[in-house]
């Protein structure tokens, strides 16, 4: 039995209050008698130890307790995002290479029963009353099961989610790390879970805290009322969320003394406005750490610190850090190929300790300064080519986000005839703000920007297409303006 199937059995003899959900704490007792009838149902399915299964959680305690189990019997995880329409998750499922698949009850429709039957795949339905085998798969030949692991999804922000083996060594670290940090501060208070459990995020977070038997709070999704009450009843010292969430919390106009326990704010996964940093440190107080990190990475390899930011100040507030323990940073011209100076935009490249040696190539523009922080500058492979003029869409963004009457901005690159690629914007409204004119959002992005930069079709939308981990979608975005009845040039609409 590897090091973490026994944490997990551990962990599942462990007694006293588990996981809080919609306001009532679930004991591990109950956790206990779901782990148990899903190991149940995976025996009368014949499913060993070991055997690649498919696994479709939500942020909902049966989900959580499922995991104890499978990690306990070694499988390799291949994870499904749950949350697409009865048409797509069959799709998805059934063109998986794995004998059984584990999904809430919710998801289990018709249609998914009847591709995976069609597929020769098992089906297993969980939910609060415990695990039922739904239907047994084809004969599994009998083969050396992979190495353990967990194939977790990556974020799906500028193209499909693909699996990324994580191996349950790297997991495990994940879980000694929280450890001792915990010792360092006598009773901490539990955890907050709200990332997708399905993500690298909430894996991150599952094992730091659940997976240890540490009891934690979960949340169906990130909600800010939610996040609020669990900061103002817990006082938890630091905070964290999506860079989508910190401009929804300023909207939400929290009074500042419900998050006076938080000493920091830490958020990464995608690229976080300036002024949206700003204006969250001016009214809260609260110093906002961003880190970088990725899939691929198998977590975080750069972050800042209230440490770092008071040895060096705001000039670094904008960065997302040095390299961690362990990890390394290095920035490579994209057009001569060689490494580029402290201070010079490239392609950014990673050592990641938990991943080996090797150096990974992103697509993250990026810069390395003299003291070696590192400050994002979008990505490369989002990049739009108007003709021969290259265009960032998150500088774009800026500009358009420093309009009073923008709340949120997505910049895509739409097919063009005679230039090949030019910007659209979708835009959503700030609270009670008048809808701008096309002339006035196209003069207010050449007040900071060249012509080049400024879109040239316009949508005004209720709220931005976001990803399961929270980022922006940007082919959501893109089929915004795919086959639109209205030319490129069109005056913006709702």
């Amino acid at each position: 039995m590897n090091a973490l199937a026994q944490l997990c059995r551990a962990t599942l003899g462990r007694d006293g209050p588990a996981v809080r959900f919609e306001g009532e704490w679930i004991g591990w007792a109950e956790v206990r008698r779901v782990a148990a009838s899903l190991e149940a149902a995976l025996d009368e399915a014949g499913i060993a130890p070991g055997t690649p299964i498919a696994f479709a959680p939500r942020n909902s305690p049966a989900s959580l307790a499922g995991f104890l189990p499978l990690l306990a019997r070694g499988h390799v995880i291949r994870m499904v995002y749950p949350f697409q329409s009865p048409e797509a998750l069959a799709g998805v499922l059934g063109a998986l290479d794995c004998a059984v698949v584990i999904a809430e009850s919710m998801d289990c429709t018709e249609l998914v029963r009847e591709r995976l039957q069609a597929a020769g795949q098992g089906l297993i339905a969980l939910s609060g009353e415990g695990a039922a085998l739904v239907h047994r798969g084809a004969e599994i030949p009998t083969a050396a099961p992979p190495s353990p692991r967990i194939e977790i999804l990556t974020s799906g922000t500028t193209g499909p989610p693909r699996h990324f083996p994580i191996g349950y060594d790297v997991v495990l670290g994940y879980a000694r790390a929280a450890e001792a940090q915990a010792q360092a501060r006598p009773d901490p208070p539990p955890t907050l879970l709200c990332f997708p459990l399905s993500n690298i995020s909430g894996l991150y977070a599952l094992a730091a805290s659940f997976l240890r038997g540490a009891p934690c709070v979960l949340l169906e999704r990130f909600d800010v009322a939610a996040w609020r009450d669990y900061v103002v009843e817990y006082r938890p010292v630091s905070g964290g969320a999506p860079p989508a969430a910190v401009a929804m919390i300023l909207a939400a106009d929290i009074p500042r003394q419900d998050l006076a326990s938080l000493l920091w704010f830490s958020t990464g996964a995608a690229p976080l406005d300036p002024a949206v940093r700003q204006a969250f440190e001016e009214r809260y107080g609260i110093p906002v750490i961003q880190t970088y990190g990725a899939t691929e990475f198998g977590g975080p390899v750069a972050a800042n610190s209230p440490a770092l930011l008071a040895q060096f100040g705001s000039a670094k507030a904008n960065s997302v850090g040095r390299a961690l323990p362990g990890a390394a940073l290095r920035v490579r011209d994209p057009a001569t190929g060689e490494l580029a100076p402290p201070g010079t935009v490239g392609i950014v490249e990673v050592v990641s300790p938990r991943m080996g040696p090797d150096w990974i190539v992103t697509a993250d523009l990026g810069l390395i300064d003299e003291d070696g922080f590192l400050f994002l500058h979008g990505r490369d492979d989002g990049a739009i080519m108007r003709g021969g003029f290259k265009i960032v869409p998150e500088t774009v963004e800026q500009a358009l986000l420093r309009h009073p009457a923008i709340a949120a901005a997505s910049v895509v690159g739409i097919a063009d005839p005679r230039l090949l690629e030019v910007p659209a914007a979708a835009l959503e409204l700030a609270a009670d703000a008048a809808q701008p004119s096309q002339d006035e959002l196209e003069a207010h992005v050449r007040r900071s920007l060249p012509a080049t930069h400024v879109p040239v079709a316009w949508r005004f939308v209720e709220e931005l297409p976001k990803t399961v981990s929270f980022k922006i979608d940007r082919r959501a975005v893109r089929a915004l303006f795919e086959g639109a009845a209205s030319p490129p040039t069109s005056s913006p609409c709702r």
